[in-house]
């Protein structure tokens, strides 16, 4: 017994001294925990870090794979066939109804523009003949945009979209005219309606690549004639269109594209202006975007803020076709070479002619071999002389503007055909007008609007970059709306 109760003072006694050491370590640990608690929180992640580490090598240990027996449970189960006999017979009787587009053709009737519809259906087409309204989808000029909704050859409706019957309205709106059947049925009776609907804008990028000129590369790249006249008159300045142009020159456009019912129109004239171009010519990098500075005529400026616009134009028409240049020529009348001392440029009577710079007129009337001539003078001592005209829309002591109609092309005095004569002199000595065009002033943004163009020209450049890596993809891309 007094064995039995020394063991337990024993055992009572090495308790008590496993308990305090337990408290100085807890009391150690809380003393190191306030004092380097960053430390001891790293050395507690190493810690587990381990564990985790440890119990990844051994855990797959633990068991023996080769005893465990895999369990496969087959289940067999009917399945029922579809009824494909009915279903074929259900699409036998089904009707087909097409979705068909096409344009309208010069020589087209209504039975021929039917045909290219799929329709053949007697009464719709003596709808069409028979309905005062109905009947316009015949008027009008080609290029009209048709959708036709067929059913087993039967037409159910037909939209035909063109140009604005109100020429006020050209720009901004389209003529809507819809044939349709009463409830959209294939039996239903016909009408029919016009309505004046607003054009929708949209931006389009487009890119080509030169091979012959300017405009069979935008015909190619489908980018319409209004915005290729665009280009040519932004970068005039800057690229002798008719004498610098390279095979493999590059341009990239982002432009306003009208839309009728969400669709590109397919007719001319409509086209919005342009918002940013860029144009490789022999290497060398041309840009240009739209630009308004409030209470100033909106221009073009390059990705740095430069104006694009110059205080002379390089062309007095807006859209020509340079016929004889500034160099030596045999002279049609004269039958002998001489020195031609400006630029000829062929156009029909009656095209416009506008002042390439701000002036005075010097002189308006009837000069010998110029026929009716216009001659303005501009600062600098500088003139400029417009001949050949058919009409004359100024008088002498008439202070101009750049871009101002001045006259029209004709064919007066020593002319052999339609064309304006156009010289430019400083100080009495003609000079090539496209170097003049060149090194003349060009306007400048005031501070407040030059940081706000270039705010705009940060996400302007990466659509041109865009429109720069569809040319690249290919020789020509077509229009691609943004």
């Amino acid at each position: 017994m007094c064995t039995r109760r020394g063991g337990d003072s024993r055992g009572q006694l090495l308790a008590s001294e496993h308990l305090h050491r337990l408290l100085t370590l807890a009391e150690a640990a809380q003393e190191a925990v306030h004092r380097h608690p960053r430390r001891l929180m790293a050395a507690t992640l190493v810690v587990l870090a381990g564990s985790a580490a440890t119990a990844f090598g051994v855990a797959p240990l633990a068991a023996d794979d080769s005893r465990i027996a895999p369990t496969i449970q087959q289940i067999e189960e009917a399945l029922p066939l579809p009824q494909l006999p009915e279903q074929v017979a259900a699409l036998d009787n089904a009707s087909l109804r097409l979705y068909r587009s096409a344009l309208t053709h010069p020589s087209d009737t209504v039975d021929s523009l039917l045909r290219r519809l799929g329709v053949d259906d007697a009464q719709a087409a003596q709808f069409i003949r028979a309905d005062a309204v109905a009947s316009q989808v015949m008027t009008g000029r080609s290029g009209r945009m048709l959708k036709a909704i067929v059913e087993e050859g039967r037409l159910v409706e037909l939209v035909v979209r063109g140009p604005s019957q109100d020429a006020e309205q050209l720009d901004t709106h389209f003529t809507r005219i819809t044939v349709q059947r009463a409830g959209g049925r294939p039996d239903g009776e016909f009408s029919a309606r016009a309505e004046q609907a607003p054009l929708q804008v949209q931006s389009q990028v487009a890119s080509g690549t030169i091979q012959s000129s300017l405009y069979q590369a935008t015909d190619d790249a489908k980018v319409p004639d209004a915005i290729a006249n665009q280009m040519a008159e932004i970068f005039g300045s800057e690229i002798d269109f008719r004498r610098e142009l390279r095979k493999g020159d590059a341009f990239s456009v982002v432009y306003e594209a009208h839309t009728a019912d969400g669709e590109p129109i397919t007719w001319g004239g409509s086209a919005g202006k342009v918002l940013a171009a860029r144009f490789i010519n022999q290497g060398k990098v041309h840009d240009a975007v739209w630009f308004q500075e409030p209470g100033r005529k909106a221009a073009y400026y390059d990705l740095s803020g430069k104006s694009k616009n110059k205080s002379f134009l390089a062309s007095p028409l807006a859209f020509s076709r340079v016929t004889s240049g500034f160099a030596m020529r045999f002279h049609p009348i004269l039958q002998r070479w001489k020195a031609h001392l400006g630029v000829d440029y062929g156009a029909p009577t009656g095209t416009p002619v506008r002042s390439v710079g701000d002036g005075v007129v010097a002189f308006a009337g009837v000069q010998n071999g110029y026929g009716n001539v216009v001659q303005v003078q501009h600062s600098g001592n500088r003139m400029t002389v417009y001949a050949h005209l058919s009409r004359i829309n100024v008088r002498k002591g008439q202070a101009i503007s750049q871009g101002d109609n001045i006259g029209a092309v004709g064919a007066t005095g020593w002319a052999t055909g339609p064309h304006l004569h156009f010289e430019f002199k400083v100080n009495g000595a003609h000079v090539d007008p496209m170097q003049i065009a060149r090194a003349s002033e060009s306007t400048q943004l005031s501070p407040v609007a030059l940081a706000q163009f270039r705010r705009m020209a940060v996400l302007t450049a990466p659509r041109l970059d865009m429109a720069d890596q569809m040319q690249t993809a290919g020789a020509s891309s077509g229009p691609r709306f943004e």
